[in-house]
Protein backbone atom coordinates (compact mmCIF):
# COMPACT_ATOMS: atom_id res chain seq x y z
CA UNK A 1 0.00 0.00 0.00
CA UNK A 2 1.69 3.22 -1.05
CA UNK A 3 1.84 5.96 1.52
CA UNK A 4 1.76 9.36 -0.15
CA UNK A 5 3.88 12.08 1.44
CA UNK A 6 3.16 15.49 -0.03
CA UNK A 7 4.49 17.52 2.87
CA UNK A 8 8.15 18.37 3.28
CA UNK A 9 10.18 19.86 6.08
CA UNK A 10 11.41 23.44 5.98
CA UNK A 11 15.03 22.36 6.29
CA UNK A 12 16.65 20.84 3.23
CA UNK A 13 17.46 17.20 3.87
CA UNK A 14 20.91 17.46 2.29
CA UNK A 15 22.07 19.91 4.93
CA UNK A 16 20.88 17.91 7.94
CA UNK A 17 23.40 16.28 10.27
CA UNK A 18 22.46 13.00 12.00
CA UNK A 19 21.79 14.98 15.20
CA UNK A 20 19.42 17.29 13.33
CA UNK A 21 17.69 14.33 11.67
CA UNK A 22 17.05 12.81 15.11
CA UNK A 23 15.74 16.19 16.31
CA UNK A 24 13.31 16.31 13.37
CA UNK A 25 12.12 12.78 14.13
CA UNK A 26 11.67 13.73 17.80
CA UNK A 27 8.94 16.15 16.73
CA UNK A 28 6.74 13.23 15.69
CA UNK A 29 7.99 10.08 17.43
CA UNK A 30 8.53 9.75 21.19
CA UNK A 31 11.57 7.84 22.48
CA UNK A 32 13.29 5.06 20.48
CA UNK A 33 16.63 6.89 20.34
CA UNK A 34 18.58 3.87 19.06
CA UNK A 35 16.28 3.40 16.06
CA UNK A 36 16.35 7.12 15.25
CA UNK A 37 20.15 7.14 15.38
CA UNK A 38 20.33 4.16 13.02
CA UNK A 39 18.05 5.67 10.38
CA UNK A 40 19.73 9.09 10.74
CA UNK A 41 23.13 7.56 10.02
CA UNK A 42 21.69 5.61 7.07
CA UNK A 43 20.20 8.78 5.58
CA UNK A 44 23.39 10.77 6.13
CA UNK A 45 25.47 8.01 4.50
CA UNK A 46 23.20 8.21 1.46
CA UNK A 47 23.95 11.95 1.24
CA UNK A 48 27.69 11.30 1.68
CA UNK A 49 27.62 8.70 -1.10
CA UNK A 50 26.16 11.22 -3.56
CA UNK A 51 29.28 13.40 -3.12
CA UNK A 52 31.71 10.60 -4.03
CA UNK A 53 33.17 9.90 -7.49
CA UNK A 54 30.74 7.75 -9.53
CA UNK A 55 33.04 4.71 -9.70
CA UNK A 56 33.37 4.62 -5.88
CA UNK A 57 29.75 5.53 -5.19
CA UNK A 58 28.63 2.56 -7.29
CA UNK A 59 30.44 0.19 -4.92
CA UNK A 60 28.90 1.52 -1.71
CA UNK A 61 25.71 -0.35 -0.88
CA UNK A 62 23.18 1.00 1.64
CA UNK A 63 23.29 -0.53 5.12
CA UNK A 64 19.79 -1.94 5.48
CA UNK A 65 18.12 -1.84 8.90
CA UNK A 66 16.16 -4.48 10.83
CA UNK A 67 13.88 -3.03 13.53
CA UNK A 68 12.85 -5.41 16.28
CA UNK A 69 10.06 -4.45 18.63
CA UNK A 70 6.41 -5.02 19.59
CA UNK A 71 3.52 -3.46 17.69
CA UNK A 72 2.65 0.17 18.29
CA UNK A 73 6.07 1.42 19.39
CA UNK A 74 6.84 3.58 16.32
CA UNK A 75 8.66 1.37 13.80
CA UNK A 76 6.56 2.38 10.80
CA UNK A 77 6.29 6.01 11.90
CA UNK A 78 10.07 6.41 12.11
CA UNK A 79 10.54 5.09 8.56
CA UNK A 80 7.63 7.16 7.21
CA UNK A 81 8.88 10.39 8.76
CA UNK A 82 12.41 9.66 7.53
CA UNK A 83 11.15 9.36 3.96
CA UNK A 84 9.23 12.62 4.28
CA UNK A 85 12.34 14.29 5.65
CA UNK A 86 14.46 13.06 2.73
CA UNK A 87 11.66 13.71 0.18
CA UNK A 88 12.25 10.15 -1.02
CA UNK A 89 9.84 7.76 -2.74
CA UNK A 90 8.63 5.55 0.11
CA UNK A 91 6.41 2.51 0.23
CA UNK A 92 5.33 0.22 3.06
CA UNK A 93 4.64 -3.43 2.28
CA UNK A 94 3.70 -6.39 4.45
CA UNK A 95 5.95 -9.40 3.95
CA UNK A 96 3.07 -11.75 4.78
CA UNK A 97 1.19 -10.58 1.65
CA UNK A 98 3.80 -12.07 -0.66
CA UNK A 99 3.84 -15.71 -1.69
CA UNK A 100 6.43 -18.02 -3.09
CA UNK A 101 6.73 -18.18 -6.88
CA UNK A 102 4.20 -20.70 -8.18
CA UNK A 103 1.52 -19.81 -5.61
CA UNK A 104 -1.39 -17.41 -6.11
CA UNK A 105 -0.56 -14.06 -4.52
CA UNK A 106 1.54 -10.96 -4.93
CA UNK A 107 4.86 -11.17 -6.67
CA UNK A 108 7.76 -9.76 -4.60
CA UNK A 109 8.87 -7.59 -7.54
CA UNK A 110 5.57 -5.69 -7.26
CA UNK A 111 7.02 -3.72 -4.33
CA UNK A 112 9.57 -2.15 -6.70
CA UNK A 113 6.93 -1.50 -9.36
CA UNK A 114 4.70 0.20 -6.79
CA UNK A 115 7.65 2.31 -5.64
CA UNK A 116 8.33 3.40 -9.23
CA UNK A 117 4.67 4.33 -9.71
CA UNK A 118 4.91 6.46 -6.58
CA UNK A 119 8.14 8.03 -7.85
CA UNK A 120 6.44 8.92 -11.14
CA UNK A 121 3.58 10.55 -9.22
CA UNK A 122 6.05 12.59 -7.15
CA UNK A 123 7.99 13.84 -10.19
CA UNK A 124 4.78 14.53 -12.12
CA UNK A 125 3.45 16.66 -9.24
CA UNK A 126 6.70 18.65 -9.20
CA UNK A 127 6.49 19.23 -12.96
CA UNK A 128 2.82 20.20 -12.64
CA UNK A 129 3.78 22.96 -10.22
CA UNK A 130 6.23 24.30 -12.80
CA UNK A 131 3.72 24.39 -15.68
CA UNK A 132 0.53 25.17 -13.72
CA UNK A 133 0.44 28.91 -14.45
CA UNK A 134 1.05 28.34 -18.18
CA UNK A 135 -1.63 25.61 -18.25
CA UNK A 136 -4.17 27.90 -16.55
CA UNK A 137 -3.49 30.65 -19.09
CA UNK A 138 -3.87 28.23 -22.01
CA UNK A 139 -7.10 26.87 -20.51
CA UNK A 140 -8.47 30.40 -20.15
CA UNK A 141 -7.61 31.12 -23.79
CA UNK A 142 -9.45 28.00 -24.97
CA UNK A 143 -12.49 28.90 -22.88
CA UNK A 144 -12.48 32.52 -24.08
CA UNK A 145 -12.44 31.26 -27.67
CA UNK A 146 -15.77 29.55 -26.90
CA UNK A 147 -17.29 32.36 -24.83
CA UNK A 148 -16.43 35.20 -27.23
CA UNK A 149 -18.07 35.55 -30.64
CA UNK A 150 -15.77 35.15 -33.65
CA UNK A 151 -13.97 38.36 -34.61
CA UNK A 152 -15.98 40.47 -37.05
CA UNK A 153 -14.47 41.33 -40.44
CA UNK A 154 -12.48 44.56 -40.53
CA UNK A 155 -14.32 47.35 -42.36
CA UNK A 156 -12.59 48.91 -45.40
CA UNK A 157 -12.29 52.30 -43.69
CA UNK A 158 -11.13 50.79 -40.37
CA UNK A 159 -7.50 50.48 -39.36
CA UNK A 160 -6.41 46.84 -38.86
CA UNK A 161 -4.32 47.56 -35.73
CA UNK A 162 -7.12 49.49 -34.02
CA UNK A 163 -9.59 46.66 -34.69
CA UNK A 164 -7.23 44.10 -33.20
CA UNK A 165 -6.65 46.27 -30.13
CA UNK A 166 -10.40 46.57 -29.57
CA UNK A 167 -10.82 42.80 -29.84
CA UNK A 168 -7.94 42.24 -27.42
CA UNK A 169 -9.42 44.68 -24.89
CA UNK A 170 -12.75 42.86 -25.06
CA UNK A 171 -10.97 39.56 -24.56
CA UNK A 172 -9.06 40.84 -21.50
CA UNK A 173 -12.28 42.21 -19.96
CA UNK A 174 -13.82 38.75 -20.33
CA UNK A 175 -10.68 37.22 -18.82
CA UNK A 176 -11.02 39.47 -15.77
CA UNK A 177 -14.68 38.51 -15.39
CA UNK A 178 -13.72 34.84 -15.74
CA UNK A 179 -11.09 35.11 -12.99
CA UNK A 180 -13.47 37.10 -10.76
CA UNK A 181 -16.09 34.32 -11.03
CA UNK A 182 -18.72 36.49 -12.71
CA UNK A 183 -19.11 33.98 -15.56
CA UNK A 184 -19.47 30.90 -13.33
CA UNK A 185 -23.20 30.54 -13.98
CA UNK A 186 -22.78 30.32 -17.77
CA UNK A 187 -22.88 26.97 -19.56
CA UNK A 188 -20.62 26.09 -22.48
CA UNK A 189 -20.57 23.11 -24.82
CA UNK A 190 -17.18 21.45 -25.28
CA UNK A 191 -15.68 18.22 -26.62
CA UNK A 192 -14.84 15.91 -23.71
CA UNK A 193 -12.69 12.84 -24.28
CA UNK A 194 -14.13 9.90 -22.39
CA UNK A 195 -11.83 7.35 -20.84
CA UNK A 196 -12.08 4.04 -22.63
CA UNK A 197 -11.58 0.79 -20.77
CA UNK A 198 -10.99 -2.50 -22.55
CA UNK A 199 -13.89 -4.92 -22.18
CA UNK A 200 -11.75 -7.82 -20.95
CA UNK A 201 -9.86 -8.76 -17.84
CA UNK A 202 -6.14 -9.29 -17.44
CA UNK A 203 -5.28 -12.00 -14.95
CA UNK A 204 -2.68 -10.59 -12.54
CA UNK A 205 0.69 -12.17 -13.07
CA UNK A 206 4.35 -11.45 -12.71
CA UNK A 207 4.57 -9.68 -16.07
CA UNK A 208 1.35 -7.65 -16.10
CA UNK A 209 3.28 -4.49 -17.04
CA UNK A 210 4.58 -6.14 -20.20
CA UNK A 211 1.05 -7.24 -21.10
CA UNK A 212 -0.16 -3.67 -20.66
CA UNK A 213 2.61 -2.26 -22.86
CA UNK A 214 2.05 -4.81 -25.62
CA UNK A 215 -1.68 -4.21 -25.69
CA UNK A 216 -1.19 -0.47 -26.09
CA UNK A 217 1.29 -1.04 -28.90
CA UNK A 218 -0.91 -3.50 -30.75
CA UNK A 219 -4.23 -1.71 -30.26
CA UNK A 220 -3.43 2.00 -29.97
CA UNK A 221 -6.96 3.14 -30.68
CA UNK A 222 -8.48 0.98 -27.96
CA UNK A 223 -7.23 3.07 -25.05
CA UNK A 224 -7.70 6.55 -26.55
CA UNK A 225 -11.38 7.11 -25.79
CA UNK A 226 -13.97 8.94 -27.89
CA UNK A 227 -14.84 12.63 -27.89
CA UNK A 228 -18.35 13.57 -26.85
CA UNK A 229 -20.09 16.95 -26.79
CA UNK A 230 -21.07 17.88 -23.26
CA UNK A 231 -22.54 20.94 -21.63
CA UNK A 232 -20.54 22.10 -18.61
CA UNK A 233 -20.58 25.14 -16.40
CA UNK A 234 -17.67 27.52 -16.91
CA UNK A 235 -15.67 26.41 -13.78
CA UNK A 236 -15.96 22.73 -14.77
CA UNK A 237 -14.95 23.45 -18.37
CA UNK A 238 -11.99 25.53 -17.17
CA UNK A 239 -10.83 22.71 -14.90
CA UNK A 240 -11.12 20.18 -17.75
CA UNK A 241 -9.11 22.40 -20.10
CA UNK A 242 -6.50 23.03 -17.39
CA UNK A 243 -5.99 19.29 -16.88
CA UNK A 244 -5.65 18.74 -20.62
CA UNK A 245 -3.14 21.58 -20.98
CA UNK A 246 -1.07 20.28 -18.06
CA UNK A 247 -0.80 16.89 -19.73
CA UNK A 248 0.31 18.53 -22.98
CA UNK A 249 3.01 20.59 -21.25
CA UNK A 250 4.52 17.66 -19.34
CA UNK A 251 6.97 15.35 -21.09
CA UNK A 252 6.13 11.98 -19.57
CA UNK A 253 9.29 10.37 -20.95
CA UNK A 254 11.48 12.76 -18.96
CA UNK A 255 9.20 12.30 -15.93
CA UNK A 256 9.62 8.52 -16.11
CA UNK A 257 13.39 8.80 -16.53
CA UNK A 258 13.71 11.17 -13.54
CA UNK A 259 11.42 8.96 -11.43
CA UNK A 260 13.42 5.80 -12.15
CA UNK A 261 16.65 7.59 -11.24
CA UNK A 262 15.13 8.93 -8.01
CA UNK A 263 13.84 5.51 -7.03
CA UNK A 264 17.21 3.88 -7.74
CA UNK A 265 19.21 6.46 -5.79
CA UNK A 266 16.83 7.58 -3.02
CA UNK A 267 13.99 5.03 -2.73
CA UNK A 268 13.05 3.54 0.64
CA UNK A 269 11.09 0.30 1.03
CA UNK A 270 9.71 -0.57 4.47
CA UNK A 271 9.02 -4.31 4.80
CA UNK A 272 6.75 -4.88 7.78
CA UNK A 273 5.87 -8.18 9.48
CA UNK A 274 9.07 -9.82 8.28
CA UNK A 275 8.91 -12.07 11.35
CA UNK A 276 5.78 -13.70 9.86
CA UNK A 277 7.89 -15.29 7.10
CA UNK A 278 10.68 -16.43 9.45
CA UNK A 279 9.94 -20.15 9.27
CA UNK A 280 12.12 -22.78 10.91
CA UNK A 281 13.89 -25.59 9.08
CA UNK A 282 11.83 -28.70 8.50
CA UNK A 283 8.47 -27.00 8.99
CA UNK A 284 5.40 -28.46 7.32
CA UNK A 285 1.94 -27.34 6.30
CA UNK A 286 1.24 -23.60 6.02
CA UNK A 287 4.85 -22.78 7.01
CA UNK A 288 6.37 -24.58 4.05
CA UNK A 289 6.41 -21.54 1.75
CA UNK A 290 7.87 -19.06 4.27
CA UNK A 291 11.46 -19.82 3.37
CA UNK A 292 10.50 -19.60 -0.30
CA UNK A 293 9.19 -16.05 0.23
CA UNK A 294 12.46 -15.13 1.93
CA UNK A 295 14.43 -16.49 -1.01
CA UNK A 296 12.25 -14.50 -3.41
CA UNK A 297 12.77 -11.29 -1.43
CA UNK A 298 16.53 -11.89 -1.14
CA UNK A 299 17.54 -10.85 -4.71
CA UNK A 300 15.46 -7.65 -4.43
CA UNK A 301 17.31 -6.68 -1.24
CA UNK A 302 20.70 -7.86 -2.53
CA UNK A 303 20.37 -5.86 -5.73
CA UNK A 304 18.74 -6.93 -8.95
CA UNK A 305 17.07 -5.42 -12.00
CA UNK A 306 13.27 -5.31 -12.09
CA UNK A 307 11.33 -4.81 -15.30
CA UNK A 308 8.66 -2.10 -15.00
CA UNK A 309 6.57 -0.29 -17.58
CA UNK A 310 8.87 2.72 -17.11
CA UNK A 311 12.00 0.72 -17.86
CA UNK A 312 14.49 -1.43 -16.00
CA UNK A 313 15.01 -0.45 -12.35
CA UNK A 314 18.05 -1.47 -10.32
CA UNK A 315 17.51 -2.07 -6.60
CA UNK A 316 21.19 -1.99 -5.58
CA UNK A 317 20.95 1.38 -3.81
CA UNK A 318 17.38 1.31 -2.51
CA UNK A 319 17.34 1.46 1.30
CA UNK A 320 15.38 -1.42 2.85
CA UNK A 321 14.06 -1.14 6.40
CA UNK A 322 12.51 -4.35 7.74
CA UNK A 323 10.52 -4.60 10.94
CA UNK A 324 8.88 -7.27 13.01
CA UNK A 325 7.76 -8.03 16.56
CA UNK A 326 9.54 -11.42 16.62
CA UNK A 327 7.32 -12.69 19.45
CA UNK A 328 7.28 -16.29 18.24
CA UNK A 329 10.28 -16.41 15.91
CA UNK A 330 13.73 -14.82 16.23
CA UNK A 331 15.79 -12.82 13.72
CA UNK A 332 18.10 -15.85 13.55
CA UNK A 333 15.18 -17.86 12.10
CA UNK A 334 15.51 -15.87 8.87
CA UNK A 335 17.67 -17.53 6.23
CA UNK A 336 21.36 -16.57 6.70
CA UNK A 337 21.58 -14.81 3.34
CA UNK A 338 18.69 -12.49 4.22
CA UNK A 339 20.08 -11.85 7.71
CA UNK A 340 23.32 -10.72 6.09
CA UNK A 341 21.51 -8.11 4.01
CA UNK A 342 20.27 -6.33 7.16
CA UNK A 343 23.53 -5.61 8.98
CA UNK A 344 22.10 -2.92 11.28
CA UNK A 345 19.75 -4.20 13.96
CA UNK A 346 17.97 -1.99 16.47
CA UNK A 347 15.62 -3.04 19.22
CA UNK A 348 12.74 -0.72 20.03
CA UNK A 349 11.63 -0.47 23.64
CA UNK A 350 8.06 -1.16 24.78
CA UNK A 351 6.16 1.98 25.75
CA UNK A 352 5.06 2.71 29.30
CA UNK A 353 3.03 5.33 31.16
CA UNK A 354 5.62 8.12 30.87
CA UNK A 355 5.94 7.63 27.11
CA UNK A 356 2.13 7.62 26.75
CA UNK A 357 1.90 10.99 28.52
CA UNK A 358 4.46 12.40 26.10
CA UNK A 359 2.72 10.84 23.06
CA UNK A 360 -0.55 12.45 24.11
CA UNK A 361 0.93 15.95 24.37
CA UNK A 362 4.37 16.45 22.76
CA UNK A 363 4.29 15.55 19.01
CA UNK A 364 3.09 18.15 16.51
CA UNK A 365 0.05 16.03 15.73
CA UNK A 366 -0.46 14.67 19.26
CA UNK A 367 -3.70 12.81 19.91
CA UNK A 368 -4.97 15.37 22.43
CA UNK A 369 -4.43 18.16 19.87
CA UNK A 370 -6.28 16.13 17.24
CA UNK A 371 -9.38 15.67 19.41
CA UNK A 372 -9.36 19.30 20.49
CA UNK A 373 -9.27 20.36 16.83
CA UNK A 374 -12.08 17.95 15.91
CA UNK A 375 -14.35 19.28 18.68
CA UNK A 376 -13.46 22.85 17.75
CA UNK A 377 -15.24 22.31 14.42
CA UNK A 378 -18.47 21.99 16.45
CA UNK A 379 -17.65 25.15 18.41
CA UNK A 380 -16.67 23.11 21.47
CA UNK A 381 -13.64 24.22 23.48
CA UNK A 382 -12.19 20.97 24.80
CA UNK A 383 -9.43 21.06 27.42
CA UNK A 384 -7.59 18.32 29.31
CA UNK A 385 -6.07 18.77 32.75
CA UNK A 386 -2.60 17.34 33.43
CA UNK A 387 -4.10 14.89 35.93
CA UNK A 388 -6.54 13.66 33.26
CA UNK A 389 -3.75 13.05 30.77
CA UNK A 390 -1.75 11.06 33.33
CA UNK A 391 -4.87 9.07 34.22
CA UNK A 392 -5.52 8.25 30.53
CA UNK A 393 -1.92 7.05 30.18
CA UNK A 394 -2.30 4.98 33.34
CA UNK A 395 -5.46 3.27 32.04
CA UNK A 396 -3.83 2.56 28.65
CA UNK A 397 -0.81 1.00 30.37
CA UNK A 398 -3.02 -1.13 32.63
CA UNK A 399 -5.08 -2.48 29.72
CA UNK A 400 -1.91 -3.24 27.74
CA UNK A 401 -0.50 -5.17 30.70
CA UNK A 402 -3.66 -7.18 31.32
CA UNK A 403 -4.61 -7.92 27.72
CA UNK A 404 -2.63 -7.77 24.48
CA UNK A 405 0.10 -5.12 24.43
CA UNK A 406 -0.59 -3.04 21.31
CA UNK A 407 1.58 -0.11 22.35
CA UNK A 408 0.52 3.45 21.57
CA UNK A 409 -2.44 2.22 19.51
CA UNK A 410 -4.17 1.55 22.83
CA UNK A 411 -4.42 5.31 23.34
CA UNK A 412 -6.75 5.54 20.33
CA UNK A 413 -9.20 3.02 21.80
CA UNK A 414 -9.07 4.58 25.28
CA UNK A 415 -9.63 8.14 23.99
CA UNK A 416 -12.48 7.06 21.70
CA UNK A 417 -14.27 5.46 24.65
CA UNK A 418 -13.50 8.41 26.92
CA UNK A 419 -14.90 10.99 24.49
CA UNK A 420 -17.79 8.86 23.23
CA UNK A 421 -20.50 10.92 24.92
CA UNK A 422 -18.99 14.28 23.99
CA UNK A 423 -18.49 13.22 20.36
CA UNK A 424 -22.11 12.04 20.12
CA UNK A 425 -23.75 14.92 22.00
CA UNK A 426 -21.35 17.59 20.67
CA UNK A 427 -23.65 19.39 18.20
CA UNK A 428 -26.47 19.53 20.80
CA UNK A 429 -24.45 20.63 23.84
CA UNK A 430 -25.61 23.84 25.45
CA UNK A 431 -22.32 24.48 27.22
CA UNK A 432 -19.64 24.55 24.55
CA UNK A 433 -16.76 24.56 27.05
CA UNK A 434 -15.82 21.07 28.24
CA UNK A 435 -12.99 20.26 30.63
CA UNK A 436 -11.78 16.67 30.92
CA UNK A 437 -10.41 16.14 34.44
CA UNK A 438 -9.26 13.09 36.37
CA UNK A 439 -12.72 12.50 37.86
CA UNK A 440 -14.34 12.39 34.41
CA UNK A 441 -11.71 9.97 33.10
CA UNK A 442 -12.23 7.69 36.10
CA UNK A 443 -16.03 7.83 35.72
CA UNK A 444 -15.88 6.86 32.02
CA UNK A 445 -13.17 4.21 32.12
CA UNK A 446 -12.72 2.75 35.62
CA UNK A 447 -15.48 0.12 35.40
CA UNK A 448 -14.36 -1.09 31.98
CA UNK A 449 -10.72 -1.37 33.00
CA UNK A 450 -11.59 -3.26 36.21
CA UNK A 451 -13.62 -5.82 34.30
CA UNK A 452 -10.91 -7.66 32.39
CA UNK A 453 -13.35 -9.58 30.17
CA UNK A 454 -15.17 -6.36 29.25
CA UNK A 455 -11.93 -4.47 28.52
CA UNK A 456 -10.89 -7.18 26.06
CA UNK A 457 -13.91 -6.33 23.93
CA UNK A 458 -14.24 -2.58 24.45
CA UNK A 459 -10.64 -1.44 24.84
Amino acid sequence: MPIYLPATTQTTAGALTPRQIVAELDKYVVGQTAAKRAVAIALRNRMRRQKLPPELAEEIAPKNILMIGPTGVGKTEIARRLARLAQSPFIKVEASKFTEVGYVGRDVESMVRDLVELGVDMVREERLEEVRSKAVQNAEDRLLDILLPPPRPVAPDEELGAARDAQQQTRERFREQLRAGRLDARVVEIDVREKAFPSFEIIAGSQIEEVDINLKDMLPGLFQGKSKRRKLKVPEALEYFRTEEEQKLIDMESVAKAAVERVEQAGIIFIDEIDKIAGREGSHGPDVSREGVQRDILPIVEGTTVNTKYGMVRTDHILFIAAGAFHVSKPSDLIPELQGRFPIRVELEPLGKDEFVRILTEPRSALIKQYMALMDTEGITLTFTDDAIRRIADFATTVNDRTENIGARRLHTVLEKLLDEISFEGPDLGDKTVTIDEAYVTKMLADIVKNEDLSRYIL
